[in-house]
């Protein structure tokens, strides 16, 4: 087994996070809130530490405060190790004076600060995913495959698949080309990722293409060699590019993955936490998703019907009703609430010297909310029903916005009463 020192990781904290607005308004997308009380951050960094690897650059460009602040409070490693969670933001030079214009870019800008350290193998993903995933066996793989380059991957669905970087394996195996975000039309004529009769990639009849989940291990050497060249993005021009050159072999992962970089894929993941059953979910008995820990009370509910939801800590709920939801840490929910199919973020502190006539932080009396994702230290007045019953797609309201037929209130924000959506 190769030893977890020889590695490096480096955590893609993504741009400005355009497809998760309002979320992303005031924090980078790594740092968005999920589950009630983790960040996204928390999923990779996580499945690293469980693999002993804990060398961990995070690159981020737009809105890096608050996660700077949530990784300086939460990942405090051992001081007699080599361990260390940094943020690395985007910055002028005297080589650039660009940000980060792709994923590949991003690494290139930020080689000068990481090259000196003693690695043989270099780990790089995305931090906008959710899964739990053994690094070891991807980092195994790739030695026992005399890789350059090792792309984790799934099968996937003729839908989920134009939104993905997609594999062509020729009979043997062996990638032979790979195209990022193919249309429908493109997969029509290619019809999947296997020639007919290959097992290759373990395609199924409903997952017939094989996607990348854009994480990757890449040799040392080879690394620092392909950011030379040009290229700003690993697949749309680095991954295509080094078929050719390299050896580049895929590993293929079977387990829940899931890109929560839109407002509806945020949504879904969130809530499926709530079901029986779920592919994900934040139980698991030795494999621990870790965050900050906040040392706050456990929540308090009084005359109250909640059914299918998660609760986080440090809550006050008063004779209200909540369904299929995630309530988020210091939620306040006042008597008569009825919260269904929604997502609250929680708040950043407790409220109990409101100003006479201001709205209180968190969720009013008889308000309804259906379908909603609440960000953290928004006040929703008495009586606000928030439940898109005209089915609107897209809309900007009165402290609210609508995406995807989502109704978000915006962190800090303010919706007044005899507001209806």
């Amino acid at each position: 087994m190769a030893p977890m020192n020889d590695v490096l990781t480096v955590i893609l904290g993504g741009g400005r996070g355009a497809r998760l607005f309002p979320l992303t308004h005031m924090r980078s997308k790594p740092a968005v809130p999920l589950g009630g009380k983790y960040r996204l951050i928390d999923i990779p960094i996580s499945n690293c530490l469980h693999a002993g690897l804990k060398r961990i650059f995070v690159l981020t460009q737009f809105n890096s405060a608050s996660l700077n602040r949530h990784i300086a409070q939460t990942y405090r490693l051992d001081v007699f190790s080599e361990g260390f969670v940094e943020v690395l933001a985007a910055e002028q030079t005297p080589e650039s004076s660009d940000w980060f214009q792709g994923t590949a870019d991003a690494v290139r800008q930020a080689a000068r600060h990481f090259e000196g350290y003693d690695a043989e193998y270099y780990l790089i993903l995305a931090g906008d995913h959710l899964y739990r995933m053994d690094f070891c066996e991807m980092i195994e793989s790739h030695i026992e495959e005399d890789a350059d380059i090792t792309i984790a991957a799934q099968p996937v669905t003729a839908a989920d698949a134009t939104e993905m970087g997609i594999f062509r394996f020729d009979d043997s195996g062996r990638i032979d080309a790979f195209e990022e975000k193919p249309d429908a039309a493109r997969l029509a004529e290619m019809g999947g990722s296997v020639p007919r009769g290959s097992t290759a990639g373990g395609v199924t009849p409903d997952k017939p293409f094989v996607a990348s989940m854009g994480i990757y291990v890449f040799s040392r050497d080879v690394l620092l060699e392909i950011l030379r060249q040009p290229g700003i993005d690993f697949g749309k021009e680095i991954i295509p590019a080094a078929l050719a050159t390299h050896r580049v072999r895929p590993y293929i992962f079977r387990g829940y993955w899931a890109d929560v970089g839109t407002i509806e894929a945020f949504y879904e993941a969130n809530i499926q936490l709530t079901r029986r059953g779920a592919p994900f979910n934040f139980f698991h008995p030795r494999w621990p998703i870790y965050t900050r820990p906040r040392f706050l009370p456990g929540t308090r509910f009084h005359d109250c019907r909640i059914d299918a939801s998660i609760v986080a800590e440090g809550c006050y709920l008063d004779h209200c009703t909540i369904a299929d939801s995630v309530v988020g840490i210091r939620t306040h929910v006042s008597a008569g609430a009825r919260i269904t199919r929604s997502v609250l973020l929680g708040a950043d502190s407790y409220d109990p010297d409101a100003a006479a006539g201001s709205v209180p932080l968190g969720i009013g009396r008889d308000a309804v909310l259906d379908r909603v994702i609440v960000d953290k230290n928004a006040r929703i007045a008495d009586g606000v029903r928030l439940v898109n019953d005209a089915g609107v797609d897209h809309a900007d309201g009165d402290g609210f916005y609508i995406r995807n037929g989502i109704i978000i209130v915006p962190k800090g924000a303010q919706v007044k009463a005899g507001v209806t959506a």
